[in-house]
């Protein structure tokens, strides 16, 4: 399979940082094959949108070099855009204008000849589900409808690879679901999708993910691949009184760590077979009622926290 997204020890300083300050982002190596749907998954200020950027040219690195389908995004930039689609975080969409005019406007900015325009307008207008409000002015959409606006006005010239920005922050629920449907669609489509997200479940749905924190390279794989990696196991434990349920999970043998999800904790364990009576027993001695223990599957927020964990006993 052919690559589409290629960077080669990617660095990146801003103006005003030394050179022994720490980078935007940190020697980024990444590989993004054809028809992929990939995710490059960190908290805030991990360097994604900073790695997009590049990408998009909007940018230049420091140093090190990036390609998208073997064009150089800095000596070739021109041919980059041509075939790239970019949603960025902020919407780039005009609120004065109606959702079909906004699409409009991005069809001539993109060459998209004028005997093609209605055709592909009504069909991402169709695509996004906007169709009943394309004469709407796009500052009065509700945010989820704004995405997949501008979602479809990156689409309008048919790019071979789609850059997205975190495009479902901010977004309610409902609004997600629907977005990550279009993206289902979009690589249907055979276009090349890298996205960003703060959301580890977002994560679970790509191919392959590379977690990124404070401009460096964590880990990259199939999720799948990645949580069968890890060097624990998880239980899940609900009991009440809580404060019970914490005191025990901080002292009994074989409990690596543990964390407060909701109403429960989510320990990280050696050996679920071994530890799981050991709690029920302790649990039991602190008159605490148990409603949950079980063992549970190993979540990408597990491998994140992990990896950031072990990334801060290594600096």
């Amino acid at each position: 399979m052919s690559i589409a997204i290629e960077t080669l020890q990617l660095i990146k300083r801003y103006p005003g940082q030394k050179k022994e300050d720490r980078p935007a982002i940190d020697t980024i190596d990444l590989t993004v094959e054809s028809g992929q749907l990939y995710g490059l998954v960190g908290p805030d200020g991990a360097g994604k949108t900073t790695i997009l950027r590049i990408l998009s040219t909007v940018i230049k690195p420091t140093s090190g070099s990036a390609h998208l389908a073997g064009f150089d995004v800095i000596k070739q930039s021109e041919d980059v855009r041509a075939l790239l689609g970019y949603m960025p975080q902020a919407f780039s969409i005009y609120p004065d204008l109606t959702v079909k005019e906004n699409l409009k406007f991005f069809a001539d900015i993109n060459g998209v000849p004028a005997r093609e325009q209605k055709q592909r307008i009504d069909e991402l207008l169709e695509f996004a589900r906007l169709t009943e409000f394309s004469t709407r002015r796009s500052e009065n959409l509700s945010g989820g409808m704004r995405k997949k606006l501008t979602l479809a006005c990156a689409l309008i010239h048919e790019p071979k690879i789609l850059l997205l920005d975190e495009p479902t922050t901010g977004v309610d629920p409902v609004s997600r679901r629907e977005l990550w449907h279009l993206l289902a669609k979009v690589i249907q489509q055979g276009v090349t999708v890298l996205v960003s997200t703060p959301y580890m479940d977002e994560a679970e749905r790509c191919s392959t993910v590379s977690i990124i924190n404070t401009g460096r390279m964590l880990i990259t794989g199939a999720p799948i691949e990645l949580e069968n990696q890890m060097p624990f196991q998880i239980v899940e434990v609900k009991a009440r009184p809580r404060h019970a349920l914490r005191a025990v999970a901080d002292q009994t043998e074989g409990v690596l760590s543990w964390r407060a999800v909701g109403d429960r904790l989510r320990l990280s364990v050696d050996n679920p077979n071994a530890v799981m009576p050991r709690i029920d027993d302790e649990l039991k001695k602190a008159g605490a009622q148990i409603s949950i223990l079980r063992e549970a599957r190993i979540l990408m927020e597990d491998v994140f926290i992990y990896l950031v964990e072990k990334q801060k006993e290594q600096a």
